[in-house]
């Protein structure tokens, strides 16, 4: 009779279900994911130009804020493998929270990046565009711990859990770069390999954000709201 090749390594009974439940949570959410991007990536690869319609794509990216925020309150059940219906439930939960906090992002991305391609190569373009780009860089980073926050803190009303996330951003701010990194990393996988990069990638990298949202929170408490 031959052995498994698993009988050969030696990993405890815990650790095992520790991967298990990790790889379960992924797939859920990745699989959640498809499903609020998916008129996004199709509007996306039937368009030759989607930057000459930052609105009509803006409006389309609007479903993912739930989705990931639906994503950070799931990673941080206590269930060892919770089933998908409560993704979907908490999901459904934050929407309008969530809703509101990417508007805002989408909404002051677009103003920055708009008045980023007026300014470029322009006199005016030398002193201003660097701070444009701190500020865009911040907004992508607060709006990534805000939509956390949503997930995580319920009991925060929007502009409290808004301060709260720009504080922690800016504070720190190694780690908000590191969260945008692997953001980044992970949108150019999914653009190459598309179907293996959605099966894979976006849930592990909202578990990374939400581990280093919740290391830069892990000192902090909520402001009064």
């Amino acid at each position: 009779m031959i052995a498994s090749p698993l009988s050969r390594v030696n990993v405890r009974a815990d650790a095992w279900d520790l991967l298990w439940s990790f790889a379960h949570r992924v797939l859920a959410v990745n699989l959640v994911l498809a499903l609020a991007g998916s008129p996004l990536m199709l509007a996306l690869g039937a368009v030759d130009a989607p930057l000459r319609y930052p609105l009509f794509f803006g409006l389309l990216a609007l479903p993912l804020g739930p989705a990931a925020a639906g994503a950070f309150a799931y990673f941080a059940l206590d269930d060892p493998r919770p089933p998908v219906t409560a993704l979907l439930r908490l999901v459904l939960s934050f929407s309008r929270r969530a809703l509101a906090v990417t508007f805002i992002a989408a909404a002051l991305t677009g103003v920055l990046l708009s008045d980023l391609k007026v300014l470029a190569g322009r006199p005016p373009g030398a002193a201003v565009v660097p701070l444009l780009v701190v500020l865009l860089v911040l907004v992508l980073a607060t709006s990534l711990t805000a939509l956390v926050l949503v997930g995580t803190r319920p009991e925060l009303r929007v502009r409290a859990l808004l301060r709260l996330a720009v504080y922690t951003g800016v504070r720190g701010w190694p780690l908000s770069l590191l969260s945008l990194g692997v953001l980044a990393v992970a949108l150019v996988i999914v653009s190459q390999v598309p179907v293996a990069g959605l099966a894979v990638v976006p849930g592990c990298a909202l578990w990374v954000v939400a581990t280093n949202s919740s290391f830069q929170l892990r000192h902090l408490s909520a402001p009064p709201s």
